[in-house]
Formats: C-alpha cells, structure tokens, sequence
C-alpha cells in the first residue's frame, strides 16, 4: 500500500449560466468571444418557458457554438429536451427530478443537480449516480445560504467525495471563496451579464482569480480575506 497522498485537485473551471434565453441569435453571436476569453467547462442555458418545438430550436441554435468552443451544453430542468436538442446533459432541480430523469440521460450524458439542502441529499445525490453537485444556488423565494456555510459545504464535499462539487457564486469575491474551498467548477452568471465592462471582461476576471485562489490553497496559503474588485 502506498502511503503517498492523492493528486492535488486540478484548478476549478468556469460554468456560465446564461440569463433566461428567449431569442437565442445574440446569444449564438456572442458566445464563441466569451468561451474562448476564458476557462469555461460548461454553460448552463436556461430557457424562457414555452412550446416544446420552440425550445429545442433554441437549444439546437445554440449548441453548436459551445460545443465547437470545447463546452458542454446542459439544459436547467428539461431533462426531456436534451437528447432532441443536440445538448450534452441537463441540472435537475433537486433529488427527484434527478431521479426521475437519470433513466433518460446515463450513461451518454450528464446529469447535474442542485436544490440540496441538506448533507443527506447530497450524499444521495453522489450514490444515484449524479456528475455533479450544485451548492448555493437561491431557492424559489430568492433565499440562499451565507457565503461561508456554501463555502463550509464545498470543503466537505471535496474532502470526502468522487463526484465534483460546484459553487454558485453571486459576485467575484464568492468565486475566489469557491474555489478556495475546494470547489471543480464555479457557476457564475447574473453578476458577469450585469457588468458594466460586459461579460467577456468579467469572465476574464473571475477566472483568474479561482486559479489564483486555488493555486494560494494548493500552496497552503490562506487566500480569505484577498480583495477582489
């Protein structure tokens, strides 16, 4: 038996969410910039509620460009969409819907979730066969965790668990706690679409500082506390 440590995680990468997509074509025109301006893993589409035929047209318009940029494209909650769309997987809102649509996804594509309050859902969500756990996104009335409790909950995720854990962060400042905590990907997406400079400067940004943060933990340094923007 060998008595070496386990590899150091790689640098968590970006999941950029989109904002609720009606008319896809500006976001089809702008998303080769922004993929290629930084180290995006995924991107999350989430769709303005509507005929089923209108959306997979949107999910078809817009796979292409992430997908050619190296990305996977997951559809929020249309788990029944996926396949006829051409994406690469969906997030389910929480345990059932997982369950419910794991059937229809595995094993060619991903399944994420979110929607997991407590450390028992998670641990249930890891032994279902999810790819990927979602902390700190809002619930349905807007509330959230504190920051320190999403971050407290990555580190024991990442410690003790296979399947990668990501954090849904609000501003740059979560990003960088994120990803200090240990978290495989950092969900960014109102805050970077809402920038003054735009998107691509944002992304820029937020990806340079979860690697700079995980590189200061990899390091053993303690990176709280480091101003961001």
């Amino acid at each position: 038996m060998s008595n070496k440590p386990p590899p150091p995680r790689p640098a968590p990468r970006l999941y950029l969410a989109t904002p609720v997509v009606d008319d896809p074509a500006a976001l089809v025109a702008e998303l080769p910039g922004l993929l290629a301006a930084a180290d995006v893993a995924a991107v999350l589409l989430r769709l303005k509620e509507t005929d089923q035929r209108t959306m997979i047209s949107r999910i078809k318009a817009l796979a292409p460009p992430v997908q050619k940029a190296g990305a996977a494209l997951l559809v929020e909650d249309h788990a029944e969409l996926v396949a006829r769309g051409g994406a690469d997987g969906a997030h389910l809102p929480g345990i059932a819907a997982l369950k419910e649509a794991l059937p229809s996804l595995k094993p060619d594509r991903i399944a994420g979730v979110g929607g997991l309050t407590t450390r028992h859902h998670s641990m249930d969500a890891g032994e279902m066969g999810a790819d990927y756990v979602l902390f700190g996104e809002p619930d349905a009335k807007g509330q959230r965790p504190q920051a320190q409790a999403i971050a407290e909950r990555l580190d024991w995720w990442a410690e003790l668990f296979e399947p990668p854990c990501v954090g849904f962060a609000m501003s740059l400042q979560e990003a960088h706690d994120f990803a200090a905590s240990g978290a495989d990907f950092v969900l960014v997406g109102e805050f970077v679409w809402a920038d003054p400079r735009g998107p691509k400067a944002a992304l820029i940004e937020v990806d340079a500082a979860i690697k700079k943060a995980h590189a200061m933990a990899l390091a053993g340094q303690d990176p709280a506390g480091q101003e961001h923007g």
